[in-house]
């Protein structure tokens, strides 16, 4: 069924329609709001924040737009404005994020010549967790334009729209975030550029001592679903002659699965008496 249709039926009542949209657009919004503020359990209560916000104001969706852009414009003005994480109160910069890194001493994983399976999650883990934490060190905008534009491959005419700025402007954005990511990245990571000694298998044990990552909870790896694919061609004109590896790690980020929310949204519609009609 067409989202309109699914909008039409929940609006009538039906409880299983509204479910199904909730589930069609949910991982979205929590791959978005994750990719925002590090932190799952956070990233999870934002999404539901979102979602609240969205199937209240359904009536209010006019079905000028796809739903989909409607939703987006909803959770980028939620993150643009919702109080500061964990890690955007750490005000984090780029040079914090250098010095945080060579802090940790280099050091093998048990069995690294040949990696388990527990291994290579390990390692994944601290991959995923410290480029994500080299969002951090980006502002809002530039994080979110930086997050629909090349992990999410919207085009700037719908990554625009979200961010209620011109598509030049969000180009713009998205130019500075790039060159301020690639930068920080090929003078520090050994994945963009092989003269840097920082490597992901090296740091994850240290990584796991300073609490940054988890191995009983982990935050970007449990529940993977599928690598995301770029979903517009076009490629901006000013950063062509750029070397795109360090964003390639972004894109080929993983997407997740993240929590089902539709039967606690039930809930909670339930509690409060809201009246969808």
């Amino acid at each position: 069924m067409t989202d309109e249709a699914l909008i039409t039926q929940a609006r009538g009542g039906d409880m299983d329609a509204l479910d199904a949209l909730v589930r069609r657009h949910q991982s979205w919004v929590f791959n978005l709001a994750l990719r925002m503020v590090w932190r799952r359990e956070v990233a999870e209560d934002a999404t539901q924040e979102i979602l609240i916000k969205a199937v209240t104001h359904l009536g209010s969706f006019e079905c000028r737009s796809q739903f989909s852009t409607w939703l987006h414009r909803i959770a980028v003005n939620h993150l643009l404005n919702v109080r500061k994480s964990e890690m955007e109160e750490k005000a984090m910069t780029f040079t914090d994020m250098a010095d945080s890194l060579d802090s940790i001493p280099d050091e093998a994983l048990p069995d690294s010549h040949a990696p388990s399976v527990e291994t290579q999650v390990l390692v994944q883990e601290a991959r995923l967790g410290c480029i994500t934490a080299m969002l951090m060190c980006l502002d809002r905008r530039q994080r979110l334009a930086f997050i629909l534009g090349e992990v999410f491959g919207e085009s700037s005419e719908t990554a625009a729209a979200a961010l209620d700025v011109t598509p030049a402007n969000f180009r713009q954005l998205l130019s500075r975030a790039r060159q301020d990511l690639y930068q920080f990245m090929n003078e520090k990571c050994g994945l963009v550029n092989t003269a840097n000694p920082c490597r992901c298998a090296k740091k994850a044990r240290g990584f796991m001592r300073e609490g940054w990552l988890d191995p009983t909870n982990l935050q970007f790896s449990k529940d993977r679903i599928a690598s995301v694919q770029r979903h517009s061609a076009p490629q901006l004109d000013e950063l062509e002659s750029m070397d795109r590896q360090h964003a390639e790690l972004y894109h080929m980020q993983p997407m997740l699965a993240g929590p089902d929310l539709a039967d606690r949204l039930r809930g909670i519609l339930a509690s409060s008496g809201f009246d969808r009609n």
